[in-house]
């Protein structure tokens, strides 16, 4: 359900004085945690849930230096230059007559630009970007979410991100089955996200035979099922962190129908890798059974207040892709994300 209100404007209007991170590499989740309750009907909390995130919130962080269309590159992956970034995709997206261009046009432009580095910042710059794409295909193409737009993809070009050359092992057909394949990086208990990603040296082999776009998104669908699923007997490896197998997987997934059908497949490519990558990082070496409360009658709308309830933005986000994948472990996985996760206060 589309927020029709204004609410939704309204806070991205207020969001956008605020940096897309804080503490100098902590994601900024208010804008896609807003988006998803005004997109599930729940406009009317967004304002109360974003005095309750406020406190995390930092300003918006000094210029260096506009970023042109001459000298984009030497600027790409430069955290410093977020700032940068963002403006010169808000004067492609929301500037002048002479400036502006539609939005499925830049997103179709940057996309594969973009697409290789989508695993700097946890993954939270894409997701970020398919929040924005999923309410502007909605059709309220409004200035607020012209800027939402530009500030996701300003902060994916500025941690933009590419994993190193990873050695092929074997996979299996089943987006689930490859998850199970995929072996851990060494040390998991160390570092950060980048400092893991930097250990991520192998990978499974999955889908290595689509080239067509249709098959390309079922295939993508089947993976975002697959990761959501998976997090009911795995998410206590890190109940934050592999939220962001299901979560950016399905941003990519919700950016097709904006972009063209060519860059389908490889937007599959680089989605596998994500959540592949995430599952090498933070998937605990062996599974647990979890019986959700009320299985067998859950309702997504009846779950989504329960992680609204809760709070935190990541079980948010992750209640928010299990109602698009919409079956009962999908559900129970949000549940396990309620039961595993620091509400916030």
């Amino acid at each position: 359900m589309t927020d029709t209100t204004g609410t939704l404007d309204e806070a991205l209007e207020r969001l956008h004085a605020s940096g897309p991170e804080r503490l100098g590499r902590l994601t900024n989740h208010a804008p896609m945690a807003v988006e998803a309750l005004a997109s599930r009907g729940r406009a009317g909390a967004v304002h109360r849930w974003l005095d309750r995130y406020a406190p995390k919130l930092e300003e918006f962080p000094a210029r260096v230096a506009p970023v042109t269309d001459a000298d984009w590159r030497t600027a790409l992956g430069d955290p410093r230059r977020a700032a940068d970034w963002i403006d010169y995709f808000t004067r492609r997206l929301a500037g002048s007559a002479d400036t502006a261009r539609p939005w499925r046009e830049v997103l179709a432009e940057w996309w594969p630009r973009l697409l290789p580095g989508m695993y700097g910042g946890s993954t939270h710059p894409v997701i970020r970007v398919g929040h924005a794409v999923r309410t502007l295909e909605s059709g309220d193409t409004t200035a607020p979410r012209l800027a939402e737009l530009a500030h996701g993809l300003g902060y994916w070009a500025a941690r933009h991100h590419a994993v190193g050359d990873l050695a092929p092992v074997p996979g299996a057909d089943a987006a689930a089955d490859a998850l199970d394949a995929v072996p851990p990086i060494a040390d998991r208990a160390e570092g950060g996200f980048p400092a893991r990603l930097g250990r991520v040296g192998a990978l499974p082999v999955w889908a290595p035979s689509v080239d067509e776009p249709e098959e390309a998104r079922r295939r993508l669908t089947e993976l975002v099922r697959a990761a959501t699923h998976r997090y009911v007997t795995h998410g206590h490896g890190d109940e934050t962190m592999l939220v962001h197998a299901a979560t950016a997987p399905n941003a990519v997934l919700r950016a097709l129908p904006a972009l063209p059908r060519a860059l389908w497949v490889p937007s599959l490519r680089a989605a596998w890798t994500a959540s592949a990558a995430v599952t090498a990082m933070y998937a605990p070496d062996t599974p647990v059974a979890y019986e959700a409360p009320g299985r067998g009658g859950l309702v997504a709308e009846e779950v989504f207040e329960r992680a609204l309830a809760h709070g935190d933005e990541h079980v948010i986000k992750l209640t928010d892709t299990a109602w698009d994948v919409g079956d009962e472990q999908a559900l129970a996985a949000a549940l396990r994300a309620v039961e595993l996760s620091e509400p916030l206060v």
